[in-house]
C-alpha cells in the first residue's frame, strides 16, 4: 500500500468533510433519534458509497485523461461550484 497516497487522501477528505452539509445532516438526524447507532451506520454507508462512486469514476476518467488534465478539470469544477453557491439567491 502506498501510505503517502493514503495519508494525503485521508487528510484531504477529512478536512473537506468537516463542517459541510453532510455533517450537519448527520447531526440533525442523530439529534432526532434516541439511538445513534442506526444514524452512524447510515452515515458511514452513505459516505462509503459516495466515495466508492467517486473512486470508480475517477479511475475510469484517469484511464481516458492525463493526470494534469484531471487536475485542471477537477480544479475548474470546484471553482465553478463555488461560484454557483456564492451566486445562488436564497
Amino acid at each position: 500500500m502506498d501510505w503517502k497516497i493514503f495519508t494525503t487522501t485521508f487528510i484531504t477528505i477529512f478536512l473537506a468533510e468537516m463542517g459541510d452539509k453532510t455533517q450537519f445532516a448527520a447531526m440533525a438526524a442523530s439529534s432526532q433519534s434516541k439511538s445513534t447507532m442506526p444514524v452512524l451506520l447510515a452515515v458511514v454507508l452513505a459516505l462509503s458509497l459516495a466515495g466508492l462512486l467517486g473512486v470508480l469514476f475517477g479511475k475510469f476518467l484517469g484511464e481516458l485523461l492525463s493526470p494534469q488534465i484531471m487536475k485542471w478539470v477537477s480544479g475548474c469544477l470546484f471553482i465553478l461550484v463555488g461560484i454557483w453557491v456564492l451566486s445562488a439567491k436564497n
